[in-house]
């Protein structure tokens, strides 16, 4: 299943980091919420923690909003842990205010059609930012290269 804008978003059920815990998230637990996923290709990489702090830092004004922001990557949960853990201040994410999924199986990254499938960069993500209404309905899909 490919996700497309005016259908059902692809559901998945994954590991996450949770306020610095590993737990078990699904998108079935936001319905009634709008969700922004976003994609992004792995951690500890020079770009991603840009986006990943500034959706987490906002994170109170999505909640005013009734939408909850979900980060989701290809590394496993320990991965992002392991960011997580490490000060902002040298490299790392810091403490997080929003889930960060592991699709180690790469899965997700595949309904939602983010996943590279050839050339160099096979296995990654490419960045994709997906909105989802209160009922489970795809409305915005924004995907873009590494």
């Amino acid at each position: 299943m490919s996700a497309r804008v005016q259908h059902p978003a692809p559901a998945f059920k994954a590991d996450a980091v949770i306020n610095g815990e590993f737990s078990s998230v699904s998108l079935s637990q936001y319905h009634g919420k709008w969700v922004v996923l976003f994609f992004y290709p792995l951690d500890f990489t020079f770009v991603c923690p840009t986006e990943i702090v500034a959706f987490s830092d906002r994170a109170a004004e999505f909640a005013k909003l009734d939408a909850q922001v979900l980060a989701c990557s290809v590394d496993s949960k320990h991965s992002h842990l392991a960011w997580i853990s490490q000060p902002r201040a040298e490299g790392g994410l810091g403490p997080m205010n929003i889930p960060v999924i592991s699709d180690i199986t790469k899965s997700i990254a595949k309904d939602y059609g983010v996943l590279i499938d050839q050339g160099g960069d096979i296995g990654l993500a490419l960045r994709g930012t997906f909105i989802i209404d209160p009922k489970g309905i795809l409305r915005h899909l924004s995907i873009n290269d590494l």
